[in-house]
C-alpha cells in the first residue's frame, strides 16, 4: 500500500510515530492524524519530571509545525473521534467524517479512577494541561498527598519534595511499583523516598478524599492541601469495542499489530498483543513500545513486511537523581537475583525475563542487546559468570 488514505486516531507518541514512519517507508498517500488535545503532539514522560520544574512547554513538542507541513501530514487537533464506521470505512467526529483506506487506533490510556468517594477533589497528571495546573499548585508551600506508588506518583513526589513541599504517598499494595519491579528494587526506592523526607504508607488503601486531605482504610487521616491521583491507567478501547472489534484489556491485535478487521491496526498503550516470548496477551505502557509498534505497522502497510513485533520492551523512571531502567518484561512472581552492584535479574524458571538497574546505563544496554538475540538467556548460563552480562557481550561480538 503506497497510496490511499490512512487515518490515525490518537496524536500521542505512537500516533505521531506512525505518521512519520509511513512517510519514512515511502507512503505517498494522504495521512490524517487526529488528536483530542490542542496544539502539536508532545512527549508525555517529562510532564511528571522536567516540565514541573521548568514549565517550558515548547521543549515537549515532538516536532515543530513545519515538520507536518513538509511531510504532508494533516494534523486535526482538539477533535474527539466518537465512532468508527467500519462498513463505510470512516471515523466520525461530530458532524465530520474522515474516510480511510486503513485506520490506525492509537488512543492510549486514561487515568484509572477507583471507586473512592471524593475523587472530584483530586488532581490528575496525564496531559500538558494537567501538568500546567499542577505547576500552579506548586507555586507555594503545600501539604501534598499522592494516591498511588507507581512511576507517576513517585516521580511527582520526588519533584514536589525537592521543591520543599510536605509529601505523603499512600500505596494500597505492600510495596512500591509492585506491578513492574522486584521486591529488591521496591525496597531501595522506599528507602530513597523516605530519605528525602517523604512519608510513604504501604498496604493502605485510600477510603475517601475529604475537603482537608485523605482518609485511609484503617482510619488514619492525612491532612493535605492538594491530592494527586496516580492510581494507574486504563486503555481507551471503548471506540474499538463499539465498532465490534475484539477488546480484552485493550484492542486485541496479532503479532503484526493488526486487528481482525484487515483495514484496522492498533498500537501503543491501548493494544493487546501476543508476548513474543510466552505468547500470552500483554499490553505495554511504554513510549518505546508505541514507537516500535508504529514502525512495525508502517513496514507492513507500505512494504508488505511480514515481520512480527518482537522488540525487547524497556522502561524507565526518573525519581530525584535516580534513573530506574528495566530491560525486558517480568511478572511480579518472577524470581530475583541481586548482583553485588545493585542490578537485579528476574527469572521465570530458568529463563531471564528482565534486568533492573539504577543509574547503570551500561548494564541496561547490555541486557537489551543480549535479550534481543535469537536464544533466551538462562540462569544456567549466567550463574557461573556471577550474573555478569559483560562476558556474554564480548562473546556475542566475537561471533
Amino acid at each position: 500500500m503506497e497510496s490511499g488514505r490512512i487515518v490515525i486516531v490518537g496524536a500521542g507518541q505512537g500516533g505521531f510515530q506512525a505518521a512519520a514512519s509511513l512517510r519514512q517507508e515511502g507512503f505517498r498517500g494522504e495521512i490524517v492524524l487526529i488528536g483530542d488535545e490542542t496544539g502539536l503532539p508532545y512527549q508525555r514522560p517529562p510532564l511528571s519530571k522536567a516540565y514541573l520544574k521548568t514549565g517550558v512547554a515548547d521543549e515537549l513538542e515532538l516536532r515543530p509545525a513545519a515538520f507536518f507541513e513538509a511531510h504532508d501530514i494533516t494534523l486535526v487537533n482538539a477533535t474527539r473521534v466518537e465512532a468508527i464506521d467500519r462498513e463505510g470505512k470512516a471515523v466520525v467526529a461530530g458532524d465530520r467524517r474522515f474516510p480511510y483506506d486503513h485506520l490506525i487506533i492509537a488512543t492510549g490510556t486514561r487515568n484509572l479512577r477507583p471507586p473512592i468517594p471524593g475523587l472530584e477533589r483530586t488532581v490528575d497528571l496525564r496531559t500538558l494541561a494537567d501538568a500546567a495546573r499542577l505547576r500552579d499548585h506548586l507555586a507555594g508551600p503545600r501539604r501534598i498527598a499522592v494516591i498511588g506508588g507507581g512511576f507517576i506518583g513517585l516521580e511527582f513526589a520526588a519533584v514536589a519534595r525537592a521543591l520543599g513541599h510536605t509529601v505523603t504517598v499512600a500505596e494500597a499494595a505492600t510495596r512500591l511499583m509492585a506491578r513492574v519491579v522486584s521486591p529488591e528494587v521496591s525496597a531501595r526506592f522506599l528507602d530513597m523516598h523516605r530519605g528525602m523526607g517523604t512519608e510513604v504508607l504501604l498496604g493502605q488503601p485510600v477510603a475517601e478524599v475529604t475537603e482537608t486531605g485523605i482518609a485511609l482504610a484503617d482510619g488514619t487521616v492525612i491532612a493535605a492541601d492538594m491530592v494527586l491521583l496516580a492510581a494507574g491507567v486504563r486503555p481507551n478501547a471503548e471506540l474499538a469495542a463499539a465498532a465490534g472489534l475484539t477488546v480484552a484489556n485493550g484492542v486485541v491485535v496479532d503479532t503484526q499489530l493488526a486487528t481482525a478487521d484487515p483495514d484496522i491496526s492498533a498500537l501503543g498503550d491501548c493494544a493487546v498483543f501476543p508476548d513474543p516470548r510466552t505468547g500470552r496477551p500483554v499490553r505495554l505502557e511504554s513510549v518505546q513500545a508505541a514507537v516500535d509498534h508504529a514502525r512495525t505497522i508502517a513496514k507492513r502497510l507500505v512494504k508488505g513486511s511480514t515481520d512480527a513485533y518482537a522488540a525487547v520492551p524497556w522502561f524507565w523512571s526518573d525519581q530525584a537523581d535516580w534513573k530506574l531502567q528495566i530491560a525486558g518484561l517480568s511478572s511480579p512472581e518472577d524470581d530475583s537475583v541481586l548482583r553485588g552492584d545493585g542490578a537485579v535479574l528476574r527469572f521465570d524458571g530458568d529463563v531471564l525475563t528482565a534486568v533492573e538497574t539504577i543509574n547503570d546505563g551500561r548494564t541496561h544496554m547490555q541486557a537489551r542487546r543480549l535479550m534481543a538475540g535469537d536464544a533466551p538467556l538462562t540462569r544456567d548460563a549466567l550463574a557461573p559468570l556471577d550474573y555478569d552480562l559483560g562476558p556474554l557481550m564480548k562473546a556475542s561480538r566475537g561471533r
